[in-house]
């Protein structure tokens, strides 16, 4: 997944890069190896990039979901404290999946702490809450129908 691409000897520069969307979250993590394990078995994300650092340690790393999701990984130094050990969340990451009954069933087999079992939603999604090993939330949904902001209460800037 070059951020270049070779046109007749020279690169062309894309921005953002090919294959990234132009926002994407970078979820820190004490030990990004297991995350990436556990973030594969029970959300369904594909591993994509790894880079290793000379200790052996996974500084960081790129999963995907789908075509076009990504979510990014780090492990920012021994300062850095998980939700967990913090005691506090301190966001959601909302993904959009396929099947969001059985995405949840899979989650939960994998032993992630369900905070909230699919519902269907004012908006037009099914979704469901999580918290991962770490602490981190993630809100997962499949969007089922098309809802004006105005009959769920919401306005459009």
């Amino acid at each position: 997944m070059a951020a270049e691409t070779e046109q007749k000897g020279q690169y062309m520069s894309h921005d953002p890069p090919q294959h990234y969307p132009r926002v994407t979250p970078y979820v820190l993590y004490e030990d990004v190896a297991g995350a990436l394990e556990w973030l594969t078995t029970a959300f369904g994300f594909r591993e994509r990039l790894r880079f290793t650092a000379p200790d052996g340690s996974v500084t960081h790393a790129e999963m995907q979901i789908g075509d076009d999701g990504v979510v990014m990984l780090g492990q920012p130094g021994p300062e850095y404290r998980s939700p967990r050990r913090l005691g506090a969340c301190t966001f959601y990451v909302h993904v959009y999946v396929d099947d969001v009954d059985a995405h949840c069933a899979r989650a939960q087999a994998a032993g992630a702490s369900i905070l909230g079992e699919p519902s269907d939603e004012a908006y037009g999604d099914r979704r469901y809450d999580a918290e991962d090993l770490e602490g981190h939330r993630w809100s997962f949904a499949q969007h089922l129908r098309d809802v004006p902001p105005q009959e769920w209460g919401a306005t459009r800037a």
